[in-house]
C-alpha cells in the first residue's frame, strides 16, 4: 500500500529485506511460497555481472526444487556435459599433478534419477557462477505478485519502534525518498554489513593470517576472456585448472565452457589495487603460453576468514548470509550457508506475521544457525589452509628424476583434497538437536562427520531422502507448511494432527506412505516435518496432547 501525506511517499509491507543478493532475494520467495509479501531493496540497478563463488551444493539445490526453480537454474553456466574435474598442473600445458575427477552435470543428474529409492541427493551439486544464477533469480523475483522489487534502491535509516520498525529507503537516480513500514527487516547487505553495524553486532573468528600463502589474505578475482585457451590448453577438461610452480600459484575457474573464466590470484595487501598487466602476466605464467586475454573486470576479496557474528540480529531486525558469517572459499560453503539461513528464517517469519508462530519461533533462528555458521566456516577454513601448504619443491618443473620427484611429491599431497569439493557432511548434516522448538526422542543424531552424512529422522536433522515407486522424490509431496507424513494406516492419526494444526492456522499437509525404506529411514511411524524439511518430531502414537505439541513447534 503506498500512499502520498504531507509531500512523502509511505509504503506499509511485513517483511523489508535490505540487500538483493542470492540470499536476500531466495528469503523473498521462501516468503512468497508461504503468501507472504516483502519489499526488497538493493543499491545496484541489477544483479552485479562480475563472477563469484561456482557451488551450488546439494542443499541449496534442494532449496531450489522446493520453489520450484531447480530445472531452469541447471540450463545456466556451462555445458550440461562439460565435465567438473579439479586438475593441479605445474602450468597448464606442462605437467599434471593431479587430478579430482567429477562427472559433468548431465551425468550426475541422470545418475540421481536412476539411483536406488534410499539415495540421500536428489539434486547433486552445482556447478555453476553464482553471476549466472543471481540473473535468473531477479529475473523470476519480478514475476512474483507477493515481491515488490526495488533493485537501484538504498536504506538510508531504520528505526527499530518495538512493535514495528520504520525504514527510509531512497532511489539512488532520482534521490525519491519513500518511508517503509515493517513487521520486520532483514539484513541480506552482505560482509560490510550496515544493518549489523547499526545494531553493533561484531564477527568473533578468526580473520586471514600473516603469512604469504595463496589462500590466507587479501586476494583479486579477474573476469578473462580467452578465445585460444581450449586450443592451446589440450588436456582434458577441467571446472577448475590450478597452477602449482615457483613462479605462481593460483586458481582458474571455467565459467562458460567457451573461454571465459575467473582469474583467482593473491594481493601484497588489503591496500594495493589490481593491476591488470600483472594478473595477465600471472594468468600467462600459469597457463605456460602466450595467448590473447581480455581482461573484463577486476573484483578484491578476501581469503582465511571463519567469521561469524556474535549476534543474528535484535528486536525486529535479523541478519542472514554473509551479514552473520565470512568464510574463505575452500569448499564453496558460504553463499551455501546464508541460503540455508534463509529457508530457516522465512517460514519462521511467514509464521509469526500470520499469527501461527510465537515470539520464540524467530528466537529460535539464531540458536538454531549460529551453530551451523560456527561448524562450516570452520571447515572451509581448514581446507583453505591446507591446500595453501601445497609443496611445490624448486625442481617440480624440471625434466629430470628431481623434477618426476618432486611432482610426485605436489600430486600426493593434492589428492587428498577431494573432501573440498563433496563434503556432504557439511551439505546435508546441519543438526538442531539442542533447538527450542525441536522435541526430542531421546536419540542421539550420527556423529556430524563434515565429509560424510548419515540419513537420520533424529529430531533436527534434515528429513531422509526416498525415491518413490513413481520415481518422484518424497521431498515434492512435503507441503509448504508442516508436513505429517504417515508410515502405517492412519487416517485419524491424520485427522487429530490436521484438526490441533487448524486450531492454531498453522498449514499442514497429511501423507500416508506405505514403504518399508520409509520405515527403516525414518525408525517411528509418525514424524512432523517442518516447512524447511527439518524433522521437528516423530514418535509411534501421537501425544495425548496434540495442541501442546503443536505450541512448542512453532514457538508458543
Amino acid at each position: 500500500m503506498e500512499s502520498a501525506q504531507h509531500g512523502s511517499t509511505r509504503i506499509a509491507t511485513p517483511i523489508l529485506i535490505i540487500g538483493g543478493g542470492p540470499v536476500g532475494m531466495v528469503l523473498a520467495m521462501n516468503l512468497d511460497a508461504l503468501g507472504l509479501r516483502s519489499l526488497i531493496v538493493n543499491g545496484d540497478p541489477r544483479p552485479r555481472w562480475h563472477p563469484k563463488g561456482s557451488t551450488h551444493n546439494a542443499r541449496t539445490m534442494e532449496h531450489y526444487r522446493r520453489l520450484g526453480i531447480v530445472d531452469a537454474i541447471r540450463r545456466l553456466g556451462l555445458p550440461g556435459d562439460y565435465p567438473t574435474d579439479v586438475g593441479y598442473f605445474t602450468r597448464f600445458i606442462g605437467w599434471e599433478l593431479a587430478r579430482i575427477a567429477m562427472p559433468s552435470e548431465r551425468v550426475k543428474v541422470i545418475a540421481a534419477r536412476n539411483a536406488v529409492a534410499t539415495d540421500q541427493v536428489p539434486e547433486p551439486i552445482f556447478r555453476c557462477n553464482q553471476m549466472y544464477v543471481e540473473r535468473f533469480l531477479y529475473q523470476h523475483l519480478r514475476s512474483l505478485a507477493n515481491v515488490d522489487v526495488r533493485f537501484g534502491w538504498h536504506c538510508v535509516d531504520w528505526h527499530d519502534h518495538g512493535d514495528h520498525v520504520k525504514a527510509l529507503i531512497e532511489e539512488r537516480d532520482s534521490g525519491r525518498r519513500v518511508e517503509v513500514r515493517c513487521a520486520y527487516l532483514i539484513g541480506c547487505d552482505g560482509g560490510q554489513s550496515a544493518t549489523r553495524r547499526k545494531l553493533g553486532i561484531r564477527y568473533s573468528g578468526e580473520g586471514p593470517g600473516n603469512s604469504a600463502a595463496y589462500l590466507d589474505g587479501p586476494m583479486v578475482a579477474t573476469h578473462l576472456r580467452v578465445p585460444d585457451f581450449y586450443a592451446a590448453v589440450k588436456v582434458p577438461r577441467c571446472w577448475q585448472y590450478r597452477a602449482y610452480n615457483r613462479e605462481v600459484h593460483s586458481n582458474t575457474v571455467a565459467l562458460d565452457g567457451l573461454g571465459e573464466f575467473i582469474f583467482n590470484s593473491r594481493l601484497k595487501t588489503a591496500e594495493e589495487q589490481p593491476d591488470t598487466a600483472r594478473i595477465v602476466r600471472a594468468f600467462l605464467a600459469s597457463v605456460g603460453a602466450d595467448l590473447e586475454v581480455e581482461v573484463i573486470g577486476h573484483s578484491t576479496w578476501v581469503a582465511g576468514r571463519a567469521l561469524v557474528a556474535d549476534k543474528y540480529g535484535a528486536g525486529r531486525v535479523l541478519l542472514a548470509g554473509d551479514s552473520v558469517h565470512l568464510f574463505t572459499p575452500a569448499g564453496g560453503f558460504g553463499m551455501n550457508t546464508g541460503i540455508d539461513d534463509v529457508a530457516n528464517l522465512g517460514w519462521k517469519l511467514a509464521a509469526v506475521v500470520q499469527g501461527w508462530g510465537g515470539h520464540g519461533l524467530l528466537e529460535s533462528y539464531e540458536a538454531e544457525r549460529r551453530p551451523i555458521a560456527l561448524r562450516n566456516t570452520a571447515a572451509a577454513r581448514r581446507l583453505g589452509v591446507g591446500v595453501s601448504g601445497t609443496p611445490v619443491d624448486a625442481a617440480i618443473e624440471e625434466d629430470s628424476s628431481a623434477g618426476a620427484a618432486a611432482r610426485r611429491k605436489a600430486g600426493a599431497y593434492l589428492s587428498n583434497f577431494a573432501p573440498e569439493f563433496d563434503s556432504l557432511g557439511v551439505q546435508l548434516g546441519a543438526h538442531y538437536r539442542h533447538s527450542p522448538v525441536i522435541l526430542s526422542d531421546g536419540t542421539v543424531p550420527p556423529s556430524d562427520d563434515p565429509d560424510r552424512y548419515v540419513p537420520s529422522a533424529c529430531p533436527g536433522g534434515r528429513a531422509p531422502h526416498l525415491w518413490l515407486s513413481n520415481g518422484a522424490s518424497l521431498f515434492d509431496h512435503f507441503g509448504p507448511g508442516f508436513t505429517f507424513l504417515c508410515l502405517r494406516e492412519g487416517q485419524e492419526d491424520a485427522r487429530i494432527i490436521a484438526s490441533a494444526a487448524a486450531k492454531r492456522g498453522v498449514p499442514l499437509k497429511a501423507i500416508e506412505l506405505r514403504m518399508r525404506e520409509a520405515r527403516d529411514l525414518y525408525e517411528r511411524d509418525l514424524v512432523l516435518i517442518r516447512p524447511d524439511q527439518h524433522v521437528a518430531w516423530r514418535g509411534n502414537h501421537l501425544p495425548e496432547n496434540c495442541d501442546a505439541l503443536i505450541a512448542r513447534l512453532t514457538g508458543w
